[in-house]
């Protein structure tokens, strides 16, 4: 069949996490312009994902991080990114594989992606999306009190999907 072989979904999917590589190497190379930040989540257990032993203890199965004020040596990869964070007064290195990716938002302009888990790892719309249909990136943008706003909008990628 023409559609399992041309998997358009993984076609899409594969052109906003290149938007993601964008945003990051024009932020590596110039820093973040205006009011513009990343909330990016990620899941820790996916192959490639290199993380302090401690933050995978406390975050088993995913993380968001902030790319705003505090990160350092963002380097932009084709197929990953590494950066410096501080956590608890301490800085740590971590990688992480655009395929680890599950979100990204900046709310600065009400942007958001959304990917499904890859590599046959299940996750539903519902686990990932909040009952008002703002992202967990969103949610945690509320809670912290820093959104700008009404929430991001988040591209749902699930419309896409072969059901």
């Amino acid at each position: 069949m023409s559609d399992d072989v041309l998997r358009y979904d993984r076609l899409v999917e594969n052109a906003l996490r290149e938007v993601i590589r964008q945003a990051l190497s024009t932020v590596a190379a110039d820093g973040l312009p205006g009011a513009h930040h990343f909330y990016i989540t990620f899941r820790t257990s996916a192959p490639g994902v290199e993380l302090a032993e401690r933050l995978r203890t406390e975050h088993p199965q995913d993380m968001t991080i902030v790319l705003q004020h505090k990160f350092w040596d963002l380097v932009v990869e084709e197929d990953q990114f590494a950066v410096t964070l501080s956590f608890g007064g301490n800085q740590e290195r971590m990688v992480v594989p655009y395929e680890a990716l599950t979100a990204f938002v900046d709310p600065s302009v009400k942007f958001g992606l959304q990917f499904q888990a890859s590599r046959g790892e299940a996750t539903s719309a519902t686990d990932a999306v909040g009952a008002a249909g703002a992202s967990l990136p969103t949610q945690i943008i509320q809670e912290q009190d820093q959104a700008a706003g009404a929430p991001a909008e988040v591209v749902n990628l699930d419309s896409f999907r072969k059901k």
